[in-house]
């Protein structure tokens, strides 16, 4: 079986090479000025050219990293990460205790500002919701995450990566996450969005029961 190939011990943290340090860095940049224009007048008001100049790139470079707009917000660095967390992680451990850990992990490092600020999250968190194009941007992105999500999946269980049960299985993964972090942004971002994702997850792993009926 493919998952007697996993390593028996979690791994240490996935360490980037020279290369894709540099493109994050860019990214980054490219990132952190869309953030500040979008703060400063709004996401329709900022174009590509502007963005651009404030993070001090040419405007080819921007698309070479981000084909649209939207996709400045809604990409992120950590798809490579957790395809290589959840590879690492022991091949006993059921599924949805891997996908607990690495998704814990993925926001832990958000919240601390490996990648974008607390502020910065919140705010590519409020635009997935409040901006159509972002939002629809981020349902066609999905697919690609998916993907990646299929390959692991498939090697822990020994399926194919296209049998219908394991894409099923990854794209309501990533619909349960995408539907938990638009609860947090429409609920003000109170509470912890890793709880809302536990939450989430638990519903794929468990079903949805009746609500318990109040005590009297």
């Amino acid at each position: 079986m493919a998952a007697t190939a996993h390593r028996s011990t979690p791994a240490a943290e996935p360490r980037l090479g020279l290369r894709e340090r540099k493109k994050i860095k860019t990214r980054m940049a490219i990132r952190r000025a869309t953030y500040q224009l979008v703060q400063e007048q709004g996401y329709d008001a900022t174009t590509i050219e502007q963005i651009a100049e404030a993070a001090e790139v040419s405007p080819s470079t921007v698309f070479r990293y981000f084909p649209t707009k939207e996709d400045i917000v809604i990409t992120d660095e950590y798809d490579p990460l957790l395809e290589e967390e959840l590879r690492a992680r022991p091949a006993d451990e059921p599924l949805p205790d891997s996908l607990r850990h690495v998704i814990r992990s993925a926001l832990r490092r958000s919240m601390s500002g490996d990648y974008e600020t607390p502020a910065e999250m919140r705010l590519r968190s409020r635009l997935m919701v409040e901006v159509p194009a972002v939002r629809a941007r981020m349902n066609e992105s999905m697919s690609v995450s998916g993907q990646m999500m299929c390959r692991v999946v498939a090697e822990r269980t020994g399926r194919d990566p296209d049998d219908l049960e394991v894409r099923v299985y990854c794209m309501g993964v990533f619909g349960a996450l995408l539907e938990a972090s638009r609860y947090w942004a429409e609920h003000g971002q109170e509470g912890d969005l890793g709880d809302y994702a536990v939450r989430a997850l638990d519903v794929l792993e468990h079903g949805l029961g009746r609500r318990k009926s109040e005590a009297p």
